[in-house]
C-alpha cells in the first residue's frame, strides 16, 4: 500500500467516523493523526493491509471508543449545556470536507452523547458509513447479533431529527433570509414569524464565553433575547455571516476585526425555525481560527465613555 496515495481518502474517512462519535473537531483531529501513524507504521513494518480502507474505519472507531472512555469524566463536568463543534461547509481543511447528513446535524450528535462508546460507534458505523455488521462486529470486538441489539437500543434512544430542508431548498433559503433581515432590523414579530410556537434555543459557553446556562423555549421569549443579541452586537461592530454547518442553515458571527465569536445553527422543521444551537466556546471554534473572546469584547464596551 502506497501512504502517500491512499492518505487524502483515508483521512477524511477517519475524520467522518471521529467527528461523529466524538462531536469534536480537535479531537477528531487527534484521531486521524494517530490513526495514520499506525498506518505508516504497519506499512513501515512491511505488514500488508488488503483493505486500507477497513483498516483506517478499524483504528479511527477504536480509538475514538478510547477517546471516549477517557473524556467521560470531564464531559459530566461540563458547564452549562454540550453542543458539538461547529463542522461548516466551508471548511479549508481537506480532511473536513465529509458528506454532511443528518448524522453530523447538532440534534443528532447532541443525541448521541446519551449513547455508551461501542453503541455510538456501532450507530455511526451502520447509519452513517453503512457497514454491515459483519463489518462493524469485526471493529467494535462483538459478534453479529450483539451489534444487531445495539443499533436496536441505540435507535430507541436517539431521535434523529433530520433536517427537512437542503441546502439549496428555496424554501429554507427565504425561511432563513427572513429569519436575518429580522434579526438585524431589530424586528421581534419579525423573527417570532419564522419561529414555531414551541421553538428551543441552547447555548454552550462551556464557563469561556457568556451564555444562558439551561436551553431557552418559546418563540416569544427566544426572539426577544435574540433580538437584545443583535441590538448589542450591533454596538460592537458585530457581523452575520450565513454559512452551512453540521448540515443545516446556520449563522457565523464575527468581530470587527473579522474573528468567529459564534456559531448559530439552526434547524428547519414543517416551515419554521424548530431549534436553535449557538457555539459560543472559543476552545470549540478554534478550527475556524482566528478566534474573538467575547469576554474580552463586552468588557472592554462596558469601559467606553457614555455617548
Amino acid at each position: 500500500m502506497d501512504l502517500a496515495v491512499e492518505a487524502p481518502t483515508l483521512r477524511p474517512l477517519m475524520f467522518s467516523i471521529a467527528y461523529r462519535m466524538l462531536g469534536s473537531v480537535a479531537d477528531a483531529e487527534d484521531v486521524v493523526q494517530a490513526g495514520m501513524l499506525r498506518l505508516h507504521e504497519r506499512t513501515r513494518a512491511g505488514e500488508p493491509i488488503e483493505r486500507p480502507d477497513a483498516f483506517a474505519s478499524t483504528v479511527a472507531t477504536r480509538l475514538s471508543i478510547d477517546a471516549l472512555r477517557s473524556a467521560h469524566r470531564s464531559r459530566e463536568l461540563y458547564v452549562g449545556p454540550w453542543l458539538p463543534e461547529p463542522l461548516l461547509v466551508d471548511d479549508e481543511d481537506p480532511a473536513h470536507r465529509i458528506e454532511q447528513d443528518e448524522t453530523v446535524s447538532v440534534a443528532v450528535l447532541t443525541m448521541l452523547e446519551r449513547l455508551g462508546p461501542v453503541e455510538r460507534a456501532v450507530f455511526v458505523l451502520r447509519e452513517a458509513l453503512g457497514l454491515d455488521y459483519a463489518e462493524i462486529a469485526q471493529i467494535v470486538e462483538r459478534d453479529q447479533a450483539a451489534c444487531r441489539q445495539i443499533l436496536h437500543r441505540a435507535r430507541q434512544r436517539v431521535t434523529t431529527a433530520a433536517p427537512r430542508y437542503g441546502a439549496d431548498d428555496a424554501d429554507a433559503a427565504r425561511l432563513v433570509a427572513t429569519f436575518l433581515d429580522a434579526l438585524r432590523d431589530g424586528d421581534v414579530d419579525g423573527v417570532m414569524g419564522v419561529l414555531s410556537d414551541d421553538v428551543v434555543f441552547t447555548a454552550d459557553g462551556g464557563g469561556k464565553a457568556p451564555a444562558i446556562q439551561k436551553p431557552m423555549t418559546g418563540d416569544l421569549a427566544v426572539a426577544r433575547f435574540l433580538v437584545g443579541l443583535m441590538r448589542r452586537g450591533a454596538v460592537l461592530g458585530v457581523t452575520l455571516e450565513p454559512t452551512l454547518a453540521n448540515a443545516e442553515p446556520s449563522v457565523r458571527f464575527r468581530s470587527a476585526d473579522g474573528a468567529t465569536l459564534s456559531v448559530l445553527t439552526l434547524h428547519l422543521e414543517d416551515g419554521a425555525i424548530r431549534a436553535i444551537a449557538n457555539q459560543l466556546n472559543p476552545d470549540k471554534l478554534q478550527h475556524l481560527a482566528p478566534v474573538g473572546d467575547l469576554f474580552a469584547l463586552l468588557r472592554d464596551d462596558r469601559g467606553r465613555p457614555a455617548g
